[in-house]
């Protein structure tokens, strides 16, 4: 059985462009993976980036979900230190209500964005973050169907009995051991920090505990995926992240770049981005086979949500035509 591929879109907002041609973009996006046969598309909460569009991440589900009619639609993920339990169970009780059978809620423990950001949110990063497994059953038990026998106190309305797919996600070996304790899907972000991955992996799998939700676990791992028809155009293209994760290293964050003919990266700096990227597929369609058929074997995951964070959309759907081409060589 083939492996499912779904789509990670941080509403990425290009040099020369605007977060309204962004969001046109991420509604396009959406329809072609739709058209394609991608599970799930995922936007993330992220704020104070300049490059980021997503951050108001239920609105932006909502306008994706009415532009879209059967492909699954979530948040990759909700931060949800940011926010009240209660709040986030009746803003995706609401999206659940209105598009059936087609939200997913990832949860992220981080409050995706700098001291500033903190700051701004009103919020007390250490209580938020040390809160979060508490939060997470909290949220689940507003989308469970209501105990007649014993009734919340405060109820989510919208939210409950919506019993909305909760996922963790994560990029330390925390999430893989909450989603593994609370028996509940779990996704790597290995798209940009997969040095733990391995470890989480085999911490999730070894600790899982069947739930209501799951009886065996879910792991999806994140991958950045730049396919082409030539090896040299897929590098060409993926010189635009390798730009930003520099930006992003040498604290110097912008726009998406346009992708630059023969990149050259500072000795200094080489090593850091190598690291980062370490969980990437570039080049033909064979190559983008073989480097995810290399992640199958090692990891096995049963999912994969791939980042394709192109400067041009037109070169984002041709990778993302020839990347699901591929799909039935990955499989379980």
């Amino acid at each position: 059985m083939s492996v499912p591929f779904s789509i990670l879109d941080l509403a990425r907002v290009v040099e020369g462009g605007n977060i309204a041609q962004s969001f046109e973009d991420c509604v396009s996006t959406a329809q072609h993976a739709e058209r394609l046969g991608y599970k799930r598309v995922w936007y993330a909460e992220h704020h104070n980036m300049i490059s980021v569009a997503s951050s108001a991440t239920s609105v932006l589900i909502a306008h994706i979900a009415s532009q879209t009619k059967t492909i699954r639609l979530g948040s990759g993920g909700i931060m949800l230190p940011n926010h009240s339990p209660l709040t986030i169970a009746e803003q995706f009780g609401t999206l659940a209500t209105l598009h059936p059978g087609r939200i997913d809620l990832g949860l992220g423990r981080a409050p995706g964005g700098d001291r500033n950001v903190i700051r701004a949110l009103r919020k007390d990063a250490q209580l938020s973050a040390n809160q979060f497994p508490q939060d997470v059953v909290e949220l689940m038990t507003y989308l469970a169907k209501p105990d007649e026998n014993a009734p919340l106190p405060v109820r989510a309305i919208p939210g409950e009995g919506t019993d909305v797919p909760v996922w963790i996600l994560g990029s330390s070996l925390f999430g893989a051991q909450l989603a593994a304790h609370l028996g509940l899907p779990y996704a790597f972000a290995s798209h940009f920090a997969p040095q733990h991955l391995f470890e989480a992996a085999e911490i999730y799998r070894r600790d899982f505990k069947p739930s209501q939700y799951l009886d065996k676990p879910h792991f999806m791992m994140a991958c950045n995926v730049f396919a082409a028809e030539t090896e040299e155009e897929a590098r060409f293209h993926f010189s635009t992240l390798v730009q930003a994760f520099i930006g992003i290293i040498t604290n110097q964050r912008g726009l998406i770049p346009p992708p630059v003919e023969n990149l050259k990266v500072a000795p200094e700096l080489a090593g850091h981005v190598e690291a980062m990227l370490a969980g990437s597929a570039v080049g033909t369609p064979e190559q983008v086979a073989t480097r995810l058929a290399s992640f199958q074997e090692e990891l096995n995951p049963d999912e994969y949500i791939i980042s394709m964070p192109f400067y041009n959309q037109a070169a984002r759907e041709k990778s993302m035509e020839l990347t699901i081409g591929i799909r039935e060589r990955i499989t379980k």
